[in-house]
C-alpha cells in the first residue's frame, strides 16, 4: 500500500474530527462522508470496528504504513512501560512529527517533504529520514542553506504551540529534543488502549 494522498477532508469526516490540522472544509460538512454520512442513525460498532477506526486515525494521524506501524507497536511491547504510551511516544519520537512540532511546518507531510529533501539535520549532520527516531538530548536544525526558505519562514511565523518536551530557538534556527513526553503532553486524541487490544488479539 503507498502513501495516502487523497482527499484529507473526507477522512478527517471519517474519524469525525480534523486529523490533519485546521479544515475550513470538514468544519462545514463534519458528518461522514458518503451517501448517508448524514444519517445520524446508524447502527453500533463492534468492539473490533472501534478499535480498528483508532487504529486507522492514529496511522493517518502520524502518516505512518501499516508494516511500519506494526513494528512500532511489536518495539512498545518489547519495552518496559504501558505499551500504548510507548507506541504514541515512539510516533512522537520522530523526526518528521518533531519537525512539525517545532513549528517548521504547519503538516507533518510538509514535514517530511523538509526531511526527504536535506533542509533538516540532526546533531550537525543532515538526516533525510523521516522516521529517524530521535533521542533526548538530540539537535535539530535546518541547514545553512536552507534558513532563508519562505515555506519554512512562513510556517515559524504562524507557529503558537509551545512543547514542554522540546526547545527552540528562532535566531538560529535550532530546537532540542530534550525528553520523551509524558502521554499527557501528547494532544493527540487517541485511544491507544483499542489499539493495544487490536494488535493483542
Amino acid at each position: 500500500m503507498a502513501r495516502y494522498t487523497g482527499p484529507k477532508t473526507k477522512i478527517a469526516r471519517k474519524f469525525g474530527e480534523a486529523i490533519f490540522g485546521d479544515d475550513k472544509a470538514f468544519e462545514k460538512r463534519n458528518y461522514p462522508p458518503g451517501q448517508h454520512g448524514a444519517n445520524k442513525r446508524r447502527g453500533k460498532k463492534s468492539e473490533y470496528s472501534i478499535q480498528l477506526m483508532e487504529k486507522q486515525k492514529a496511522k493517518y494521524t502520524y502518516g505512518i504504513l501499516e508494516k511500519q506501524f506494526r513494528n512500532m507497536f511489536k518495539k512498545a511491547t518489547a519495552a518496559r512501560g504501558i505499551t500504548g504510551e510507548l507506541l504514541l511516544q515512539l510516533c512522537e519520537s520522530r523526526l518528521d512529527n518533531v519537525v512539525f512540532r517545532l513549528g517548521l511546518s504547519p503538516s507533518r507531510s510538509g514535514a517530511r517533504q523538509l526531511v526527504s529533501h536535506r533542509h533538516i539535520t540532526v546533531n550537525g549532520d543532515v538526516v533525510n529520514i523521516p522516521s529517524y527516531q530521535l533521542k533526548p538530548g538530540d539537535v535539530i536544525a535546518v541547514r545553512e542553506k536552507s534558513k532563508s526558505l519562505e515555506v519554512i519562514q512562513n510556517s515559524l511565523a504562524n507557529a503558537s504551540t509551545v512543547y514542554e518536551w522540546m526547545t527552540w530557538n528562532n535566531e538560529t534556527k535550532q530546537g532540542t529534543y530534550v525528553s520523551i513526553p509524558e502521554r499527557v503532553q501528547i494532544p493527540e486524541n487517541i485511544n491507544e488502549q483499542f489499539i493495544v487490544e487490536l494488535y493483542s488479539k
